[in-house]
């Protein structure tokens, strides 16, 4: 029988994430970044990691470590539970339905 080759990584189009809770975390650290008038870069400078990393944090493309999460709370000067309850009551919505209307059955 002959060996199979190994492959390396992850087949594509698959993620190691739940990509909604990602999502929910961006949505909030975006909240409050724009709440306070802080610009992306200058958020990603004062949390000590690149504004390329920032925006997949906030697009939900990427789910940072605890550290991390720690640093971008205190960047923001705000607590990571705050963080933490902004992401939860974003989860706890509904998701938005389309605004597309239903044909009426009648005619």
């Amino acid at each position: 029988m002959q060996k199979r080759p190994i492959q390396r990584g992850r087949p594509a189009g698959t993620t190691t994430y739940e990509a909604e809770p990602a999502i929910a975390f961006g949505a909030a650290v975006r909240k409050v970044r724009t709440s306070l008038g802080i610009a992306q870069e200058a958020l990603a400078h004062l949390a000590g990691i690149e504004r390329s990393h920032m925006g997949k944090i906030e697009r939900g493309e990427h789910v940072p470590t605890l550290p991390l999460i720690l640093k971008i709370a205190r960047a923001l000067k705000c607590s990571s539970a705050h963080l933490m309850e902004l992401t939860e009551a974003k989860l706890a919505k509904p998701p938005a339905r389309s605004r597309a209307r239903k044909p009426d059955p009648e005619g």
